[in-house]
Formats: structure tokens, C-alpha cells, sequence
């Protein structure tokens, strides 16, 4: 059995520039979830990544992350609501 990845299709979906702060904030937390469940794990911050002692150098802030792991969460956050979209719902900010 091949697993054959098939995400929601969102290609057709824009998101409206009101949500940017939206997708920040989305993506700073799904990287403090990450972190959460790491050091429940017993991970602990360290200079580069090792499984075996469990280290990993993005234990750290959102805000400390390089752009390039912010980019990754950013992602996420973004998909996440093109999906929500993509499947009938709005998002809306009482």
C-alpha cells in the first residue's frame, strides 16, 4: 500500500487581507503546540538538532525562529484557513 497524500484543494482560495494578523498569530501557535509537545517528550532546547539526546535548536520564541521556520508555521496557518474556506465556512471576527 502506497500512501498517496490529498490535501483539501485550496488553489482556488484568496485570503482576504484582514486575515494576515490572523495567520500570525495561527502560526505562532501552532509552533508553541510543537514546543509543547517536544519537551512533554523531554526534549530540550539545543545548537543544532539531535534525536538521540533529544535537542533541537527551535525550542525557542516564535519571534526568536529564523524566517525560514516561520515561514514553515505561516504555511500551515495559511492552509488551514484557505481550508476552512474551501470547505463552506467563513471566518468571522465578531
Amino acid at each position: 500500500m502506497t500512501y498517496q497524500p490529498r490535501p483539501i484543494d485550496t488553489s482556488a482560495i484568496s485570503l482576504p487581507p484582514d486575515l494576515e494578523a490572523l495567520t500570525e498569530r495561527l502560526a505562532e501557535s501552532t509552533h508553541d503546540i510543537w514546543a509543547v509537545q517536544r519537551t512533554a517528550q523531554g526534549w530540550t532546547w539545543g545548537p543544532a538538532r539531535d534525536d538521540a539526546h533529544k535537542k533541537h535548536p527551535d525550542l525557542i520564541p516564535y519571534a526568536d525562529l529564523p524566517e525560514s521556520e516561520k515561514q514553515y508555521d505561516r504555511n500551515t496557518a495559511v492552509q488551514t484557513l484557505k481550508a476552512i474556506i474551501a470547505l463552506g465556512y467563513r471566518i468571522v471576527k465578531p
